[in-house]
């Protein structure tokens, strides 16, 4: 089956999987309330690959039916920069603020694929195979992935990972004629109601863990037993003029529970094998994914300069404090934009004819991304101030005896008041809302928090000419 249509998308939603919204089991995830919106939007995205073809659409290389770009297995720099030009355009359609999309995990198993290598040790070789396998299903279905790799948070003093055998977390209980059975939880499912299938598989290594929480595999959202808590809904459901952000983009998280579940032989990638489990992620996964995270973090943060540069013109707001807070917005995508170049022109092959970007400008940005998205929001609050909340809304503003008297008193410098009001009812659904909370706190912890980035900067950056230009003066003689 080639890349699916909006309509396909929607359709296949409706499978009996079990999604729970604030204590609500949804039957219908597409009609629901606190849901539609986003299948919309994911309807919408599916509907881009089409549009775009030219930029979001290959032949398959065995096949020859038409996938999505975000499935290519990278084997030269010009596969990249084919890639990126997909992942930019699918970026841009929520201007960064769903980082869940469906190419998301496109990119992280074509990079499996590409490493299978890393797979096929410890007497995994069929798990490998079926990894290769999965991701050729993954990208001829167009299946929208979702994954869960953070172990369930009970109580950090004994650590973040199993140590030893762990209830809770998720494990193998036994084997099958046809597969294992898994039981546990795991967090964090983003696009979890949305999603065909969910994906697990290493967040991290997890040293001193019994074997059997050693585990990864693809298997459908609606398999018996597998049960999604969802968060609470951040999505409004009203009109874009409105809320233009959080009427669509609201990806949704949830915390998932493995009640039982049986998990198909062929679908098993890892296999209560702890040393495969704590070694594949070290080498290839983060240079390989994180192209795709910073085409979106520098979209996100694109789109914040030019809001903010909207708002202060609209309010005629040019003084140099002003300018120096838009400018340090300008500096942020400016430097996104140089650190994904740069990682981007130092590609190089990682193994198995697998090509990835240089990681190290891309581990420094990831350090970063945490402080500034929370200050990209306090300035765009900064400047808009009072402005922000002065937004009449669309009947207001269609209401024939309101709307001379909005023109008079509410308009902004060049613009009327109607869109005066998109303006900053778009500003503040970017920063103020549930839905701008929300997304402020992936930011700070989707990979990771600022301390745990740092520390992998201070860990793995190469400090070989660092120390060379302190050892001279060292070393050198009296």
């Amino acid at each position: 089956m080639p890349a699916r249509t909006g309509a396909q998308f929607l359709r296949d939603l409706a499978d009996g999987r079990e999604i729970w919204v604030g204590g609500e089991k949804i039957s219908a995830v597409a009609e629901h309330p606190a849901l539609t919106g986003a299948a919309q939007a994911l309807a919408e995205v599916f509907d881009l690959q089409h549009q775009a073809a030219d930029v979001c659409l290959m032949p398959d290389p065995e096949t020859g039916e038409q996938i999505n770009v975000s499935h290519i297995i990278p084997r030269s720099a010009d596969d990249l920069q084919r890639r990126h030009r997909a992942l930019e355009r699918i970026a841009e359609y929520s201007v960064g603020l769903m980082g869940r999309t469906p190419d998301y995990m496109n990119v992280t198993y074509a990079g499996f694929a590409g490493r299978c290598d890393e797979w096929a040790v410890n007497g995994n070789e069929v798990g490998a195979e079926n990894l290769v396998r999965y991701q050729k299903k993954l990208a001829r279905e167009d299946i929208a992935l979702t994954h869960t790799i953070v172990h369930a948070t009970v109580d950090l003093a004994k650590g973040k990972y199993p140590v030893g055998f762990d209830p809770v977390q998720l494990h193998k209980v036994e084997d099958t004629a046809h597969g294992i059975i898994v039981r546990g939880a795991r967090i964090l499912a983003t696009l979890a109601p949305f999603a065909d299938e969910i994906a697990v598989y290493p967040g991290a290594a997890m040293p001193d863990a019994a074997p059997a929480h050693a585990l990864s595999f693809c298997i459908p959202v609606n398999s018996p037993g597998l049960k999604f808590i969802c968060r609470d809904s951040v999505a409004v459901n009203t009109n874009r003029f409105e809320h233009p952000f959080s009427s669509r983009f609201d990806e949704q998280d949830a915390f998932v529970i493995f009640d039982n579940v049986e998990v198909p032989r062929e679908r098993l990638f890892i296999d209560a094998n702890l040393a495969v489990y704590n070694s594949v992620m070290k080498t290839t996964w983060w240079p390989n994914i994180m192209q795709q995270t910073m085409i979106r973090a520098q979209t996100k943060l694109e789109f914040a300069w030019g809001l903010a540069s909207r708002i202060a013109e609209a309010i005629g707001m040019a003084q140099p404090q002003t300018q120096q807070m838009l400018g340090e917005i300008a500096m942020f995508a400016e430097f996104a934009r140089a650190a994904v170049f740069a990682a981007e022109q130092g590609a190089r092959e990682y193994g198995n004819g697998m090509w990835a970007c240089d990681a190290r400008p891309l581990i420094a940005l990831r350090a970063a991304l945490p402080a500034w998205f929370p200050r990209v929001n306090d300035i765009i609050r900064q400047i808009g101030a009072h402005n922000l909340l002065t937004t009449p809304a669309r009947a207001a503003l269609t209401d024939r005896q309101l709307r001379p008297l909005l023109d008079l008193y509410l308009p902004g410098v060049g613009i009327d008041a109607e869109q005066r009001s998109r303006l900053f009812r778009m500003a503040w659904d970017f920063t103020g809302t549930a839905l701008a909370s929300r997304n402020e706190q992936y930011e700070r912890f989707y990979l990771g928090s600022i301390g745990r980035n740092l520390t992998m900067a201070q860990t793995l950056l190469e400090r070989t000419r660092a120390n060379r230009l302190v050892d001279r003066f060292l070393l050198e003689d009296s």
